[in-house]
């Protein structure tokens, strides 16, 4: 005689029909509850899901794709793995697609490689996968135009342009958030260090370089303002903090990292240089990147984990109503105050404004 496997609680897990019983509803509800097909409620799909794991039962993939006519699978593409930010990014989009039983292929498209060049033309092409999250992509014209042409709903964190929907924080407003905090200490002359070109973080430093211009003009500050070239890397923002922190007799007061990396970096300098954070020098970053706290780091907060929940559930709108058109979803960052500012020395700023006038 045939055997069944058990499930769970000991007894023959047959399949929906023993999920429905269970959870008390009909069987075409257990199935769009477990699919994700149809509408069902919270508290409905929430007790199908509870009374499948009672009893062990897993639906089949293909059995939901032929249901649906969906793959059940989301395409995730990204520049980096390793990097705090898009690490994640990736745990929160994981997370919310485990919630809803889905499954998630992962593309790792590194610019300027071959890789990513196969990635955008051959595998992202054969569709397997129900729609697309792209994190921190600054695509060229003709990935943007690979993407859309896709006709599989695409949602980007950070970048990828008004193509496609976006979560994002507000960037400019991060950047002159923290600087308006430096100006509101009596910091005049600033740094902000960041904004290489030709990175894969361009679009960002582009909006948080003109959120710390607007508010040193804002403040009148305008000509204070200063813009030193750095890698987005702690190493990065060490190498240009050594540079700017070199001549005691013109450096700046205080220094806004276009991200935590850079700002922590810049901290590891000055500690070098024995310039004192922050009774000499005052350093603000944004991100609340994990070593913030380690640091004493001032900054501001994202929650990139909640970046990328909140692009999935975007992306689910999206892949249930195909014509929904594309929005922006805009989060504002949270200052997170520690111990890296403090108001400038006034000695130092005396003695700068007096170089100046010579």
């Amino acid at each position: 005689m045939r055997q069944r496997a058990t499930g769970r609680t000991g007894s023959v897990a047959s399949g929906i029909e023993d999920v429905a019983r269970r959870a008390g509803v009909s069987k075409s509800t257990a199935s769009r509850a477990l699919s994700g097909g149809g509408y069902v409620s919270e508290e409905t799909r929430s007790r199908v899901r509870r009374a499948a794991y009672e009893i062990g039962y897993a639906p089949s993939t293909s059995a939901v794709s032929l249901a649906t006519g969906r793959t059940q699978n989301v395409g995730v593409v990204m520049p980096y793995l390793n990097r705090w930010f898009f690490a994640e990014v990736l745990e929160g989009i994981q997370t919310a697609l485990l919630e809803r039983g889905l499954d998630l292929t992962l593309y790792d498209a590194e610019p300027g490689t071959d890789g990513r060049r196969r990635i955008f033309d051959d595998f992202l092409a054969r569709k397997r996968f129900d729609g697309l999250i792209a994190v921190g992509l600054e695509p060229d014209d003709h990935e943007v135009e690979r993407l859309v042409a896709m006709g599989r709903p695409v949602v980007s964190v950070v970048g990828a342009g008004s193509e496609t929907s976006s979560v994002a924080i507000d960037d400019e407003h991060a950047a002159r958030r923290a600087t308006e905090h430096l100006l509101e200490l009596g910091h005049r002359r600033i740094a902000f260090v960041g904004g290489e070109p030709d990175h894969h973080w361009a679009q960002v430093d582009r909006s948080r370089l003109r959120g710390f211009h607007t508010a040193m003009e804002d403040a009148g500050c305008a000509d204070e303002a200063i813009h030193i070239r750095s890698e987005v890397t702690i190493p990065g923002g060490y190498a240009a903090a050594v540079d700017a922190l070199g001549d005691s007799r013109d450096r700046p007061t205080a220094i806004l990292g276009t991200c935590d990396e850079v700002a922590i970096g810049a901290i590891i300098a000055a500690r070098r240089l024995g310039v004192q954070v922050p009774s000499q020098l005052s350093v603000v970053g944004i991100d609340d990147h994990e070593f913030a706290e380690m640091f004493s780091l001032t900054t501001l907060r994202q929650v990139p984990r909640e970046q990328g929940a909140a692009a999935v559930e975007l992306l689910l709108d999206h892949i249930a109503d195909p014509d929904r058109p594309p929005e922006q979803t805009s989060l504002k960052a949270r200052m997170v105050m520690r111990s890296s500012t403090a108001p400038p020395p006034t000695h130092m700023t005396a003695a700068a404004a007096d170089m100046r006038r010579e």
